[in-house]
């Protein structure tokens, strides 16, 4: 369906759970190096439950790695220092939506590269950021309203 793609993440649990949403919504998740954890990590599997063995997984040595194979042109970067609103994006089936590490977001020169292709997850002045799963989650499932009726109905009946 889509694929989630988390650069250098660093909580075994947030990757444990991302991976059970990637089994739920048919997409693939893509696990960008390096990584804060060992993906034999038993937080990891424990958050992930009895899905992790179910899931679509790719791990890439680096974001150079990963970003010449893709076509970056169907990537949209989360991020805080976006001004688009995510539900204002057009998201495809094979769509990549990238996601930063928890400490840091996605790296800086790539959000410059990529600017047009931004989006965020509006929020009050408040907070500063919400966890990567539920961020993750928020974006899959708008991505997956927006196809519904055209691509995921059927992964469902």
């Amino acid at each position: 369906m889509f694929n989630v793609v988390l650069v250098n993440p660093q909580i075994p649990p947030n990757t444990g759970n991302i991976g059970r949403l990637c089994v739920n919504t048919a997409s693939t998740l893509h696990l960008v190096k390096p990584l804060g954890f060992s993906i034999s990590d038993k937080a990891l599997k424990r958050a992930g439950l009895d899905y992790w063995s179910k899931l679509d997984l790719m791990v890439w040595e680096s974001l150079e790695e990963f970003m010449e194979v893709v076509d970056t042109r169907r990537c949209f970067l989360a991020t805080t220092k976006s001004k688009k609103p995510y539900f204002e994006a057009r998201f495809l089936p094979g769509d990549y939506l990238l996601f930063g590490s928890e400490t840091s977001g996605l790296p800086q020169n790539l959000l410059q590269k990529y600017t047009d292709q931004t989006i965020t997850i509006p929020m009050t002045k408040e907070g500063r950021s919400l966890n990567l799963a539920v961020s993750v989650g928020i974006i899959v499932y708008e991505a997956i309203r927006q196809n519904y009726n055209d691509f995921f109905k059927k992964f469902i009946e």
